[in-house]
């Protein structure tokens, strides 16, 4: 429900009414006269804000390396932080397994001018690559790994179909006739055949994005597993053949990415090729959301990451590469909620400034012979693998490579089953995946070990570093706002217990915190009270928290918000940004590549909040709570725990998390629940990294010590009462142990996803020292 100026929605049994015999605004404010909903204003500046915050650190970025250029060594070194930074980014942290031989997987004979076989190798434990390996029937002078885009087969990529159909591109044949063994990996696909779990439900995701969200939970990522396949390859071709003799990459679209990031993470790799993938990356959350990578474009442009190739020789192709404009059409029977995202053909000259950056990292290391840049056909959208890119390879390279192939490709006696190879490798993503999800909690006990628990004093000095570390790693923290919050205000509702007035303060340039405040009307000149902050959910609005039965809002909040303005509390109906379906997913599709989310402006939100809330002549700056319902209650572990009171400013005294309280990383992570949001179109609801940093357990401790409640509906379908009683008893256990059992508890009652109002308001009543009424 949104509210217009000067009106007001109508509602069954409401008796809201503008009213001229109260303050039109509250005491030490300015008008409010926005004409727009105050959640469009909200999304709409926190989108300004994020475009702005990805062109300063495109700006910025460069600045953060410390290159030194006095020779290769020693440039090697001085970018060794960021490579290692890079590799966690990617999430390729994993120890492959050692490298020991080439696996034929079928015997389907191909010989001629050279002779192809299907083959499998290890990478992870459980985990396999696969792909096709080209052998000249000579003796072979070096080594090539040819990367296909997603959508490309190996077997399609060099011609090895039986039938009419010719290669996609003739680079492998160049190369194998040239003397190279040539390496052709298997891609996770664009297509969503083994997208989902068949006992539950299959989607429109793609075989990426599917293997990408439960893997972005627990710190890896498609785009680390491919990168790792590659770079055993390199363990594995390096250790069957010459070890001096020359290993390339070269890769199309995709695979150009994967070529990129291999050669710019492994020095064993002597050159690359990089076809229509090389671009500026500040519009990557156009980009499908499989190449959504935290932290990228804080110090890892395009650009940045070709200079952790140089001095090695490095090709650009500006070329063609198959489009896609996602998502894919949802089949009968099959779940939607794919993320939406498009591929296109890059802008030649965009190539070029982005290039022009990594040329003048090469100039400096007196290599600029070793990068070069090519456009495919007069537009850029000539073919990849063009003769000037495969001749400036070639020169760059030192090693011949034929301009033109021979004779027609070789192919095999049979095809390949490519469904059957998709589903191996779907699955064996899937299934790594969830075993780091399984033992993930050992870290998460490790570091939170760190916390001195001997005493509550203790505790709480020692675990600041904690939350700082949750709030840096998990979140993303912004420094805190110091703009003047310049409070406008403005009475939209009357009620004979209650004045209730829209909100709005600055929080940063562009970004506004916003909500409505229900001052109770017998407050008392000098009277000090307990304020409650009472969140809505997702998609939702403050006036859903505060509406009585008949509207959309009540069967889930139960007028919440108006019940403890009755009840003498002081109120604040804050709005979140999470509200516009893909316009505030976006949001976080934006502020991921930044080392950000969505909380990253909701806390600092909720900070000018308190400030403003504690300088209210009535509220008590000691007595200020949280509770929130669903989005909201996610909210309660995020948003509380990183504002515990401080010397200069106020904090949430209490927290109540109602409809949300869950095993977080698992609900998120795993393919085998069906209430997981694997399944679901929330996908921007994935935090990087979380299995290994902090769960809703160890969330809630950090509230120490203060009170914190959990409220949970037996009939919720946001979990199952077994996973939220799991996952609470840390807590408990935690609170016991400190001796402050008596500050926290969980109410299960009969009901669905809903605020209950009976334990939790006793809750706040009894915490906040307020008495019934």
């Amino acid at each position: 429900m949104r509210l217009l100026v000067l009106a007001l929605t109508v509602c069954l049994n409401a008796t809201w009414v503008l009213a001229q015999d109260r303050p039109a605004t509250v005491a030490g404010t300015q008008p409010l006269t926005a004409d727009k909903p105050l959640d469009v204003l909200m999304v709409e500046g926190i989108d300004r804000f994020c475009l702005k915050e990805i062109d300063r650190a495109r700006d910025q970025r460069e600045s953060l390396w410390k290159r030194d250029y006095s020779s290769a060594d020693a440039y090697a070194k001085s970018i060794e932080a960021q490579r290692a930074k890079f590799r966690i980014n990617i999430g390729a942290v994993d120890q492959r397994v050692a490298p020991s031989r080439f696996e034929d997987l079928a015997d389907l004979p191909a010989t001629g001018l050279y002779q192809i076989r299907q083959v499998r190798w290890g990478v992870l434990p459980g985990l396999t690559a696969e792909g096709l390996l080209l052998t000249p029937n000579t003796k072979s002078t070096a080594t090539a790994i040819v990367i296909p885009d997603a959508r490309w087969s190996p077997e399609e990529l060099c011609g090895a179909v039986p039938g009419d159909a010719g290669p996609l591109s003739t680079l492998p044949q160049q190369l194998v006739e040239s003397g190279f063994r040539v390496l052709i990996p298997t891609l996770l696909s664009r297509d969503d055949e083994f997208s989902g779990n068949p006992e539950i439900a299959m989607t429109n995701q793609t075989h990426r994005e599917w293997v990408y969200r439960s893997a972005f939970e627990v710190g890896r990522h498609v785009i680390g597993y491919e990168a790792q396949k590659i770079l055993a390859a390199v363990d594995l071709l390096k250790l069957t053949g010459d070890g001096k003799a020359p290993l390339i990459v070269a890769g199309m679209g995709d695979g150009g990415q994967l070529a990129l990031y291999s050669a710019a993470l492994d020095s064993r790799i002597d050159a690359a090729l990089v076809s229509g993938y090389f671009q500026p990356r500040e519009g990557v959350w156009q980009e499908p959301i499989d190449r959504n990578i935290w932290g990228q474009l804080t110090e890892f442009g395009d650009a940045q990451i070709a200079g952790m190739v140089a001095p090695r020789p490095l090709i650009i192709e500006a070329c063609a590469v198959p489009e896609t404009d996602g998502p894919l059409p949802v089949k009968q029977g099959r779940r939607g909620g794919a993320a939406p995202g498009q591929i296109k053909v890059a802008d030649p000259a965009a190539v070029q400034a982005e290039f022009k950056k990594a040329k003048s990292i090469y100039e400096q290391l007196k290599a600029a012979g070793h990068i070069r840049l090519v456009i495919s056909g007069a537009d850029g959208r000539g073919p990849a693998a063009s003769l000037p890119a495969v001749a400036a390879l070639a020169e760059t390279a030192h090693h011949k490579i034929a301009a033109e192939v021979s004779a027609p490709a070789v192919r095999l006696s049979a095809p390949v089953n490519k469904s059957a190879v998709q589903q191996r490798q779907v699955n064996e993503a899937i299934e790594f995946t969830q075993k780091t999800l399984r033992h993930s909690y050992k870290t998460r006990d490790k570091l939170f070990a760190k916390a001195d628990r001997s005493s509550v004093e203790k505790y709480v000095a020692t675990s600041d570093a904690l939350r700082e570390h949750v709030y840096q790693e998990l979140i993303g923290k912004l420094p805190d706002p110091t703009m003047p919050p310049n409070p406008r205000t403005r009475k939209v509702l009357e009620e004979k217990e209650y004045t209730g007035y829209e909100v709005v303060l600055d929080t940063y340039p562009e970004v506004i915190a916003a909500g409505i405040l229900l001052l109770p009307t017998d407050l008392k000149p000098g009277e000090k009270r307990p304020v409650v902050v009472c969140q809505h959910g997702l998609e939702g609005v403050p006036m859903d928290t505060i509406s009585g039965p008949g509207s959309a809002g009540y069967p889930y909040y139960k007028a919440f918000s108006a019940e403890l303005a009755k009840r003498g509390f002081i109120v604040y109906a804050p709005q979140n940004c999470y509200r516009g379906r893909d316009l505030f997913r976006t949001l976080q599709r934006k502020s991921n590549p930044l080392r950000r989310s969505l909380f990253t402006y909701i806390i600092p939100q909720h900070l000018v909040t308190l400030r403003w809330l504690a300088s209210l002549p009535n509220a008590d700056k000691d007595r200020l709570a949280f509770y929130g319902l669903s989005y909201g209650g996610k909210t309660a572990v995020r948003v509380p725990p990183m504002l515990p009171p401080r010397p200069n400013d106020p904090g949430y005294c209490l927290s109540i998390c109602s409809a949300d309280y869950n095993e977080w990383v698992t609900k998120n992570a795993s393919t085998d629940l069906p209430f997981s949001y694997v399944f679901t179109n929330e996908y921007e609801i994935f935090e990087w990294n979380m299995a290994h940093v902090a769960n809703y357990a160890e969330l809630s401790q950090l509230m120490t010590p203060r009170p914190f409640m959990v409220e949970r509906g037996h009939d919720d379908g946001v979990g199952i009462d077994e996973w939220v009683a799991y996952e609470y008893a840390k807590v408990r256990r935690h609170y016991n142990k400190l001796g402050l059992g008596d500050k926290t508890e969980i109410e299960f009652f009969n009901g669905p996803h809903t605020i209950n109002g009976q334990g939790t308001y006793n809750f706040l009543h009894r915490h906040l020292n307020w008495p019934q009424k």
